[in-house]
């Protein structure tokens, strides 16, 4: 049972070295590949610290989970360039948030990677944990396709490091001012994204999140901040913070709003807090508000890509799994009949085919009487 155990233990040992080691090696792949579609890089200039990705807004890419940061100016044999910067997080929520960040109302929706937006030259796109900022000397035809063999050629990350927030699902679509859902998971992100409240209202140390967008109702434009919460209880607590300190902001005397965009309307729906504020009138705030409710979904977070579920998949799973049985009869077979032939070679006679086993029943029925052999039973 000890060896059994130890043996385990080490099994479980070196799994979990494997699985550091794959992660270690995602982590220092290169960003930037040195060619690809045509294009071929310079020198690319690589580094650990988020103030040479962007000196401004430093402490927001360190709070979305910012580890190493790539760039490069790429040049074709037409004579166009490319630069590229690339800025690489733990995981693809920070690479989410950080583009929404970036993204401008003004920018287009584009196909590349796993979500995308250009103005004029420049496209910025995000594929996993990675945000990659193009600018193009001279857009063509395909620059788009060239960029999307750019996205497919990044390191990726696997596992639950790949899933996306659910929180951004809640903005409500109707009256939605196009690229202004802003995610953050911090108190510098709330700040830079101006929303209604202060990060101490908020209280990111309970481990929450948060995304606002900004609304046009028949009232004026409104922004709706959503904040998640581990639990409802958390949530309630911090709904009763907000309210309290709206009531100290209204009374005589007090120098301090706890928003910049007051009045605020506000509402609790399982563990979210919802937040409405802006110049619009009280029935276009709670409209707003009733527009996002909590619905505890069961999610997978494991990606199932054999869907194929028709009479055909049927029968070959079913012959897979017939042969997988066939094989685990003959290695069991083989595997009882070997022991048994070992003991008999280690131990004759003493462990199996012992003479005393051997012995079986016999009824003699050449014995027993009949008519003309004395006494029986007679018909």
């Amino acid at each position: 049972m000890k060896r059994l155990q130890r043996a385990c233990i080490s099994i479980v040992f070196v799994c979990g070295i494997a699985i550091l080691a794959q992660a270690a090696e995602t982590a220092k792949a290169p960003l930037l590949p040195e060619m690809f579609a045509g294009w071929k890089a310079g020198a690319i200039r690589q580094s650990t610290d988020p103030a040479l990705a962007d000196p401004v807004n430093a402490a927001l890419l360190q709070e979305y989970g910012f580890t190493d940061f790539a760039s490069a100016v790429y040049t074709r044999e037409d004579g166009r360039t490319l630069a590229l910067k690339a800025a690489r997080f733990h995981d693809a929520s920070g690479a989410y948030g950080a583009f929404t960040y970036y993204k401008m109302p003004q920018m287009l929706t584009e196909k590349i990677g796993d979500q995308a937006a250009s103005l004029n030259e420049r496209i910025l796109f995000y594929r996993g944990n990675i945000l990659l900022d193009a600018v193009f000397s001279r857009l063509t035809a395909m620059s788009a396709a060239e960029l999307r063999e750019l996205a497919d050629s990044l390191p990726q990350v696997s596992g639950p490091t790949n899933n996306l927030p659910g929180l951004p699902r809640y903005l409500p679509k109707d009256g939605y001012v196009k690229n202004t859902a802003k995610y953050v998971i911090g108190p510098v992100g709330l700040q830079k994204v101006s929303a209604p409240l202060p990060p101490e209202l908020v209280d990111f140390t309970l481990g929450a999140e948060a995304v606002m967008g900004n609304y046009n109702t028949p009232s004026g434009e409104a922004a709706l901040l959503v904040i998640s919460y581990p639990t409802p209880q958390i949530a309630a607590d911090r709904l009763r913070r907000l309210e309290a300190a709206q009531k100290a902001a209204t009374e005589p005397g007090a120098s301090n709003s706890p928003s910049p965009l007051a009045p605020l309307f506000s509402k609790r729906t399982g563990p979210l807090l919802v937040v409405a504020a802006g110049p619009i009138s009280s029935s276009a705030a709670k409209n707003l508000l009733a527009s996002v409710n909590y619905d505890a979904d069961v999610t997978w977070n494991e990606n199932t890509d054999f869907k194929n579920n028709n009479v055909g998949t049927l029968v070959w799973n079913a012959l897979i799994l017939a042969g997988i049985l066939m094989l685990f009869a003959l290695v069991i077979g083989f595997a009882f009949g070997g022991f048994r032939l070992l003991m008999s070679r280690l131990y004759p006679e003493r462990v199996f085919d012992r003479p005393e086993n051997v012995e079986f029943i016999s009824l003699h029925l050449e014995d027993t009487p009949g008519p003309n052999r004395g006494p029986g039973i007679r018909g």
